[in-house]
């Protein structure tokens, strides 16, 4: 990501009335630089080795207030902790490694034109949707 990135984010918080401190400069950083799916733990972490004096509250109360501006998505995976992402990223997909919790992201036109094609089957119009694929390394015999 990009300081256009940091920006967006920071916008999003004035916007909502939320003041910019160092300590939220810091976790707005660590978010529009994230090539991962942080959770608020791993978020925390990261933000305090820009500003130290980052709590953990405060990654929370800047996360609730940048979803509610819907800047950031909240991936809630099965068995792990809340993950965050900007929501200015392109459209994909996830397959989370059951065995190491590894995320990662994917595109698929078969996948996009099959959601289509059985939404139109059943006399819809898809409006958005979250695929997460649950996966393991098939083991060797």
């Amino acid at each position: 990501m990009d300081d256009a990135s940091a920006d967006r984010l920071e916008q999003a918080l004035r916007a909502d009335g939320v003041r910019i401190t160092r300590q939220r400069a810091a976790i707005l950083k660590v978010l529009s630089e994230a090539g991962d799916h942080p959770d608020a733990s791993e978020l925390h972490r990261r933000a305090r080795d820009i500003e130290e004096t980052v709590s953990l509250a405060t990654v929370y109360r800047t996360l609730a207030a940048l979803e509610a501006q819907g800047i950031i998505h909240r991936h809630v995976f099965e068995g792990t902790p809340a993950r965050f992402e900007t929501a200015d990223l392109p459209h994909h997909d996830h397959i989370i490694d059951i065995e190491t919790g590894d995320v990662i992201e994917f595109q698929s036109e078969k996948i996009e034109r099959l959601q289509q094609e059985i939404a139109k089957e059943l006399g819809y119009e898809v409006v958005r949707h979250r695929l997460e694929l649950y996966c393991r390394r098939p083991r060797k015999p």
